[in-house]
């Protein structure tokens, strides 16, 4: 693959408005929101004009990192009720970049296929058991902050009256093509975090929806630290 083609192109450029810590601060707000943003919501979380957060929201656009769509607030309609509002949400393509180049998707897309054509089930029983050890890994490293350790694996998680949903999937491309093996992945990888977060009584449990992961975790309780217990030594 060579950095000069179109697609690497594309991405670098994408990439490169993060940059600028307030373009990315910007992003993570919309990314990290339950539904769409106005220029005047981000304006008020960034705290800065209307204008200088429309041109920064529509440099991300222009760059594929965010979606525009256009919506007139909510009980107005018909003639006098003004333009309609510009919202931005998450792009649905993915950006990656590496350099030198490599093309670890493919890795994955026969990583999994390899675990499909195994009749046996050890190879997908072996898939499923590592995701769970990571998962377990990246739980215990955060002391016990569920949302925190599901953000380093690679999730947007956010609370949703009481339940944890996952805004994206890290394995999105390949899960398009073999959701049962990777939603299965998901599952273990989420399992992992909870027992490594040590939180007895939350579950995770598969229910797929349209725009996030299929996994949804219930029942998750403050943990240890953050109710003021000492952390043993």
């Amino acid at each position: 693959m060579s950095l000069s083609r179109p697609g690497v192109l594309a991405a670098l450029n994408g990439l490169s408005h993060l940059d600028d810590p307030l373009r990315r601060q910007l992003y993570e707000h919309v990314i990290e929101s339950d539904g769409p943003v106005s220029r005047e919501q981000a304006a008020v979380a960034a705290s800065i004009g209307r204008t200088l957060a429309a041109y920064h929201l529509d440099k991300l656009a222009e760059a594929g990192l965010l979606t525009v769509s256009y919506q007139r607030p909510a009980g107005r309609g018909g003639p006098g009720a003004g333009r309609p509002a510009k919202l931005y949400t998450r792009a649905a393509q993915e950006i990656s970049v590496s350099v030198p180049p490599r093309d670890y998707e493919l890795l994955a897309r026969l990583l999994v296929a390899s675990v499909e054509q195994d009749a046996s089930g050890a190879v997908r029983q072996a898939v499923n058991n590592a995701a769970h050890e990571a998962g377990r890994s990246a739980g215990a490293e955060t002391g016990g902050d569920v949302i925190g350790a599901l953000r380093n694996c690679g999730y947007l998680p956010h609370d949703d009256d009481g339940r944890i949903k996952l805004r994206n999937c890290p394995f999105h491309l390949v899960a398009e093509d073999h959701r049962d093996v990777v939603c299965g992945l998901n599952l273990r990888l989420v399992e992992g975090v909870i027992a490594g977060c040590g939180h007895v009584h939350a579950h995770a449990e598969l229910d797929p929806d349209a725009g996030r992961c299929c996994v949804v975790v219930h029942d998750v309780q403050p943990s240890p630290r953050r109710r003021g217990q000492r952390r043993p030594r």
